[in-house]
């Protein structure tokens, strides 16, 4: 029985950090193409799951009509928020950009909860109640539908990178200036960038938002997705799948063994542990580049 237990923890906290994986992925996308850590990335999944929410409700839609709707929103609202609050800091320190994704991230929440107020929202897309099991081991059924969805789009990012576009986008992530030199037009890629990163976090969005409703409590996702990018490696699309596999696991079995002991929100101690470990012991990840600078 307890071997089942542990089964049971492990294999659902998995693919639970498959899940996180979608919100580090949105991470990594924009810095792996443009070499800036979005500190809005939990509140872009929050905008997400909303938008689906108002385009279902506003039009009498169905959610899964709804949700390529949302996406494509959400792409140009990407685009929107490159060009008018992102562009004219390009080049400048990173400092800068990091702090506007921060403020980014403060008026997303803001502006959702003065539309949409606090009051929690379901968001059902279909997926079965029914029980699941794997074996003698019992599966949560949208963990495992947002596990294929994280593969899926690991395998279409993977290919996205070795493409054309793919590669103009590592050369702007590599040096901005030498990218303008060659006539790369840096500001339209890292409009791109945001653009996925905005339909990811919506997919994020929405399997989290069927999880534990739509709230503002979304957007607190960034701490997971920030400690998965950081442990897989912020430029590692592969990198951020494996520590979601990794986080999850670790944070599943651990809150269930220590929940009990500690009167429960042991996993938010998991995470905050790992990403201090990862910083202090490897800060360039797994999976991430260490760039050496020679002066």
């Amino acid at each position: 029985m307890e071997l089942i237990l542990f089964g049971e923890l492990a294999a659902n906290g998995a693919l639970s950090g498959l899940m996180y994986s979608l919100v580090a992925m949105g991470i990594v996308l924009i810095y792996k193409s443009s070499a800036v850590p979005n500190l809005a990335q939990g509140a872009m999944t929050m905008l997400g799951a909303y938008v689906v929410l108002a385009i279902a409700n506003g039009f009498g839609l169905s959610m899964w009509a709804a949700i390529p709707l949302a996406m494509g929103t959400m792409f140009f609202v990407g685009m929107g928020v490159e060009r008018v609050a992102l562009r004219r800091l390009a080049g400048r320190p990173i400092i800068m950009i990091l702090m506007m994704t921060l403020g980014l991230d403060i008026f997303m929440r803001s502006t959702s909860m003065a539309i949409w107020g606090g009051t929690g929202r379901t968001m059902p897309i279909g997926i079965s109640d029914a029980a699941l099991f794997l074996g003698p081991l019992l599966l949560n059924r949208t963990y495992v539908v947002g596990a294929v969805v994280a593969i899926a789009l690991f395998v279409v990012f993977l290919l996205f990178f070795r493409t054309r576009m793919g590669m103009v986008l590592l050369a702007i992530s590599d040096d901005y200036i030498a990218s303008w030199s060659v006539g790369i037009s840096v500001e339209r890629g890292v409009a791109l960038s945001w653009a996925m990163s905005s339909v990811v976090a919506t997919t994020a969005g929405v399997l989290w938002g069927s999880v534990q409703g739509v709230d503002q409590s979304l957007a607190l996702l960034l701490l997971k997705g920030v400690t998965v990018a950081v442990l897989g490696g912020l430029d590692s699309i592969g990198g951020a799948m494996l520590a979601g596999l990794l986080l999850g696991l670790i944070e599943g079995v651990a809150s269930g063994y220590l929940d009990p002991l500690v009167g429960g929100s042991s996993h938010n101690l998991v995470v905050a542990a790992t990403l201090t470990l990862t910083i202090l012991i490897r800060p360039y990840g797994l999976f991430g580049r260490h760039n050496i600078e020679r002066i």
